[in-house]
């Protein structure tokens, strides 16, 4: 009996602490180091410009702060990592993929289905996985890359164009497309997102956003980019438990590591690699 006190003021300190937080950033040092980046006139477009490296920053544009990549396809690329064993088969985290394909960033990509089968078409590498989802608002976009190289955002209906994609990610919705916010999104329900940003030519962004609902999201988008540059068009991927960032210290800004305490396994992610 002598020993009760101390049992008992074990318990109290363990239940006096606080509780882990839903979502954490793990971030080590956000202050961006002076880089001689080209920077544009009003009459040098972005295209002409030499590729600048790939840059992790941080913006908040009112209520929605944006985490992740800036980089320009003619120098990098974003190639797909599916695990064809089903969601964690490979891969617990996106550091692990990184760690085994010595990826510059991973982000977790398409939706999945309770059974771990892609919700939609995925290639990676030219391996089709999945099947073409032509029904949910879920694939309603593309992401893709053809054998030249190209990366690019597309609708669905544009589905005879993807038949020679070597990297293929089918998510969704579509968040703007042409410039302008697609309508007809949910505002209501609100997460934490990962998406896809383009100018519709070489600048792409890649990252997360806080949470937020996809109709506010596309109607900042196409108000204010978190980017230097216009976004053409912006596409949805699997968010709230599944999002998964992070980004290696050889990023300009980087490392930076952001997922759910509560995160789920994924079935496959986008890495970013130089070409």
């Amino acid at each position: 009996m002598r020993f009760l006190p101390i049992a008992l003021l074990t318990i109290l300190s363990c239940a006096c602490r606080p509780a882990i937080p839903l979502d954490t950033d793990r971030k080590i040092n956000l202050r961006l180091p002076a880089v001689s980046v080209p920077q544009p006139t009003a009459h040098t477009p972005f295209q002409s410009l030499p590729a600048r490296p790939p840059l992790f920053f941080v913006k908040m544009i009112g209520a929605i702060t944006f985490k992740g990549v800036a980089f320009d396809a003619r120098s990098h690329r974003l190639a797909v990592i599916d695990q064809s064993l089903g969601p964690g088969s490979a891969f617990g985290y996106a550091r692990d993929v990184s760690d085994k394909h010595a990826a510059l960033a991973v982000m977790n990509a398409g939706f999945f289905t309770p059974e771990g089968n892609p919700l939609g078409l995925v290639v990676s590498n030219g391996q089709r996985s999945g099947a073409w989802n032509s029904a949910s608002s879920l694939g309603s976009g593309i992401f893709w890359e053809n054998t030249s190289g190209q990366l690019s955002i597309k609708r669905r209906s544009s589905h005879s164009a993807f038949s020679g994609a070597r990297e293929l990610v089918q998510a969704g919705p579509l968040l703007v497309e042409n410039n302008g916010p697609v309508s007809g999104l949910d505002a209501e329900k609100s997460a934490v997102r990962s998406i896809l940003l383009t100018d519709g030519g070489t600048l792409w962004w890649i990252g997360i956003t806080s949470s937020c609902s996809l109709a506010r999201l596309a109607e900042t988008l196409a108000l204010q980019s978190p980017t230097p540059w216009t976004i053409r068009h912006a596409l949805n991927l699997d968010g709230g438990r599944s999002t998964d960032l992070f980004v290696s210290a050889n990023i300009v800004g980087g490392p930076f590591e952001r997922r759910s305490v509560f995160n789920r396994p994924v079935r496959n992610f986008l890495i970013l690699s130089a070409r």
